[in-house]
């Protein structure tokens, strides 16, 4: 392990071009995919560091390539990736080390909505993303797609369905979700999704503040798909103020539908915490899909 941070360190001074000696590191809690530290220099520098198996380097990589998108925006505040590397078995991802020991306030919430929907501005002329991602560890595929309603069947819904029924959820459940992508396009009448710039994995674990009560997303999986799966993600577990969604829809209001369709975009994730953790979320799972297909007209 010392090996490893000696490594790191004389990474950190290559891509920085500035020295830096290792005084100490110490490890963080709060992950549940890669283990993290953050490395101290003796000038009391630090950078966060995110730690697994050298399997996942590539995850890393792309995790690197993602903050730098988000960043291009100028939008909101994101830790700047230093460097990615191998040591041995164990694959690193060094950040900007932020201090996130600030208190979220009412304004705070507020430029967190702003930013997201400047964030939200950022375009492009299709959906997916010049790379595949994760979302957790589930991988995430971003081929590039024309429509968003072909996208999200088949580069998001159809795959955590498909995986969940090799997980045990059930025939049942997947009959019904199967039932549900063919029906896709009923969600979207007088609706039609621009491909915005989605953080991707925005619940509230990914978001903190930092000393100056400036807002920071991290851990990212972006791609360019239907602003409202962001906005619905907020909401799957709470965490984010009125007066973010209403700083949100000052800027930038949302369509009426969106009340129906963060079901549909929150089903997603609900399928993939299935896939990752098990448990209750198959039930969770069961229950939007039956939802949201009862919602529907009555098929002839």
């Amino acid at each position: 392990m010392p090996d490893l941070f000696c490594n790191i360190s004389d990474h950190i001074q290559q891509a920085t071009g500035r020295r830096f000696y290792l005084e100490n590191h110490r490890p963080l809690g709060g992950g549940c995919i890669s283990r993290a530290e953050v490395m101290q220099g003796d000038d009391g520098l630090r950078f966060f560091v995110k730690l697994n198996s050298s399997s996942l380097s590539d995850m890393f990589d792309v995790e690197a390539e993602g903050l730098r998108a988000l960043m291009a925006a100028c939008a909101l505040r994101i830790p700047v990736p230093i460097c990615t590397g191998v040591w041995q078995d164990t694959a690193y991802l060094v950040l900007e080390f932020i201090d996130l020991a600030g208190a979220a306030g009412t304004e705070t919430h507020s430029a967190l909505g702003r930013g997201l929907a400047t964030l939200h501005r950022a375009t492009s002329d299709r959906f997916g993303w010049h790379l595949d991602n994760t979302i957790g560890s589930t991988p995430q595929i971003n081929s590039w797609c024309d429509h968003w309603i072909d996208f999200y069947r088949e580069m998001r819904l159809g795959p955590q369905l498909r995986l969940a029924y090799d997980h045990g959820i059930g025939r049942q459940t997947l009959s019904a979700g199967e039932n549900l992508l063919q029906r896709l396009d009923e969600f979207f009448t007088g609706y039609i999704p621009i491909p915005s710039l989605l953080h991707g994995d925005l619940w509230a674990g990914n978001f903190a503040v930092d000393t100056a009560g400036e807002p920071v997303i991290f851990d990212p999986a972006p791609y360019f798909g239907d602003r409202e799966a962001d906005l619905a993600m907020t909401e799957l577990f709470g965490g984010f103020g009125k007066v973010f969604y209403e700083a949100y829809n000052a800027d930038w209001p949302l369509d009426d539908g969106y009340k129906t369709r963060k079901k549909l975009y929150n089903l997603y994730h609900v399928l993939n915490h299935f896939n990752l953790f098990g448990g209750g979320y198959s039930i969770r799972a069961r229950s939007m899909i039956h939802d949201l297909l009862a919602g529907l007209n009555p098929t002839v």
